[in-house]
């Protein structure tokens, strides 16, 4: 039976009057890619920032194989091994790809981000290490060329490729993709669902919040469907497609009976 890496347990979210999260439970389990989906407003984003530690739930859980990680900040929830892309890239854009991709290493080390600034002794040889490993990752990516230009210099789509760069070389066991096609052209969509399934195919666990409906079902082991807040359907992407609820949230109710019918 597959171990369940990653749980939420009723989560709940307010924003003033604003009940953006309802009790949302689900699980994902080691290996898996499941997607979060919902109409504009469905408290996907929300949901995410939950599990990622960037804000805190008014009630509910988050457990990471079993031990709670629920309020810990960005910070502690990365060191756990759950790294996260956004839907606007963050990369440091003065700073070079290849600095960018070591950013996202440094966690990993021992002497820790300030002593490599320093450039004390006993960090050199880790600090080649690092950048080592920052390196394969590029090859791996197609992104060696790259390595030392300014990441402001990169197009929206390469500059998206560092993200997810970054976010590798922390050695996750799960990756939260928050939108990561948002932006992309249809043939950089299509590079970008391989690349995600390469992930997976290595062993690293996805969760997906995404609006392109063809990336979701072409990747999707498994779906997640928030309206309002509230989780209105899971199960395979098949399913949910045939789902006279999600039909109603996307296309309305005169689908929905037809469907039926």
């Amino acid at each position: 039976m597959a171990e369940t890496l990653l749980e939420t347990r009723n989560l709940n979210r307010y924003f003033g009057g604003l009940h953006a999260v309802k009790n949302v439970s689900f699980a994902v389990t080691r290996g898996m890619i499941k997607a979060v989906i919902g109409p504009n407003g469905a408290g996907k984003t929300t949901l995410f920032n939950l599990v990622a530690g960037s804000i805190p739930p008014n009630g509910g859980q988050v457990l990471f194989r079993g031990r709670s990680i629920t309020a810990w900040k960005p910070h502690a929830v990365a060191a756990q091994g759950i790294a996260r892309t956004f839907q606007t890239t963050k990369l440091f854009p003065h700073m070079t790809v290849l600095e960018n991709v070591m950013m996202g290493r440094h966690p990993r080390t021992r002497s820790g981000f300030i002593a490599g600034m320093l450039n004390l002794p006993h960090t050199w040889r880790e600090e080649r290490q690092v950048r080592s490993k920052a390196m394969e990752i590029l090859a791996d990516l197609n992104l060696t060329e790259y390595a030392r230009e300014t990441a402001a210099n990169l197009s929206f789509g390469r500059q998206r490729l560092v993200e997810f760069a970054r976010a590798l070389a922390t050695e996750p066991q799960i990756l939260l993709l928050d939108e990561p096609a948002a932006g992309l052209n249809i043939y950089e969509t299509q590079a970008l669902s391989r690349l995600i399934l390469r992930i997976r195919d290595r062993g690293i666990t996805c969760l997906v919040v995404e609006h392109d409906m063809s990336l979701v079902m072409s990747i999707s082991d498994d779906v997640v469907v928030l309206d309002q807040g509230a989780k209105i359907a899971e199960g395979p992407p098949r399913a949910i497609q045939r789902d006279p609820e999600v039909i109603r949230v996307y296309l309305g109710d005169d689908h929905a009976a037809a469907g039926k019918s």
